[in-house]
């Protein structure tokens, strides 16, 4: 009965070259991959149209019940099969994924399979994807040597399908981890903490200081001194350990006192807090109780 449904099925499916089918692998080799279209004939894949990317191994990256998705290139291959291509497929099919991948911000874990001068070539969807050295970390990388064969978690940046041009980036995913894990460090932070920090720079509105384990507030001018200043520099110097009070942690931005700091430090209320306590080693997740705990607050 099944057989029946299956030949009923295949009697009223029509297909013609240039069409774009699905198939499922029944048969891997070397020189081809087998499929089954639920048609009268199967299809053939040969190895070396299935994709463009150099790093492709059909014995490796094809799997019996793989569902794939080719043009057709023949009717007839000479022994009753219908040829397809892959690679003509992707160029019809790959560019509308690419473009929901664009649209989405999906992250893609990808293999460098080429360096160049400029950046670091790669494929996604079987198509040719090109990673700037700007875009391979954090900031420009002058030394792409170490890159070679190297997995990234990339976003496509860029999509033109008419000049065939798909751009990658490392960086942005990078840059949102980083904010994401400072954010976490800041949030952790009780305003009202006392912290000592050296002061890295001077502005006309403030100071900021280093707190360590990469976080760095700011001092308002107006929070320096218990005396009215004009400019900062007239009680500070770039190197100098200061107590700092916390005054608020909003936005992933740490607002500091000196000023206050000072206050309590002459009301003995002074306490040594490590900002390395306040790192990303504690999860996300960590409740406001277990904060409390570890700043030993009275």
């Amino acid at each position: 009965m099944k057989d029946y449904e299956k030949e009923l099925e295949a009697s009223f499916r029509k297909i013609s070259e240039g069409d774009v089918i699905s198939g499922t692998v029944i048969d891997v080799n070397e020189e081809e991959v087998t499929l089954d279209l639920k048609y009268y004939t199967q299809g053939i894949i040969k190895a070396s149209d299935m994709s463009n990317d150099p790093g492709f191994s059909v014995l490796e990256d094809v799997r019996i019940g793989d569902v794939i998705e080719a043009s057709v290139v023949k009717m007839d291959d000479g022994q009753g099969n219908i040829l397809l291509s892959k690679k003509e497929a992707n160029e019809v099919l790959a560019w509308d994924v690419l473009d929901r991948y664009l649209e989405e911000k999906t992250e893609l874990t990808v293999k460098v399979s080429e360096v160049v001068k400029a950046g670091a070539v790669t494929y996604v969807e079987g198509i040719r994807g090109f990673i700037p050295a700007s875009h391979l970390d954090l900031s420009y990388v002058e030394d792409l040597a170490p890159y070679q064969g190297k997995e990234l978690t990339v976003r496509v940046i860029t999509v033109d399908r008419e000049k065939g041009k798909l751009v990658l980036s490392a960086r942005d995913i990078l840059r949102e981890k980083a904010k994401a894990e400072h954010d976490h460090k800041v949030a952790m932070i009780v305003p009202g903490t006392i912290l000592e920090g050296t002061v890295e720079s001077l502005q006309p509105y403030g100071a900021f200081v280093d707190l360590k384990d990469g976080l760095s507030g700011l001092v308002h001018i107006s929070q320096i001194s218990q005396k009215r200043i004009k400019k900062p520099s007239e009680v500070l110097t770039v190197g100098d350990k200061v107590k700092v009070k916390v005054l608020n942690t909003n936005d992933g931005k740490i607002s500091l006192s000196i000023k206050a700091a000072g206050e309590d430090q002459e009301a003995g209320e002074v306490e040594k807090i490590d900002t390395a306590s306040y790192s990303s080693k504690e999860s996300i997740g960590t409740s406001l109780g277990d904060l409390f705990a570890k700043l030993n607050i009275k």
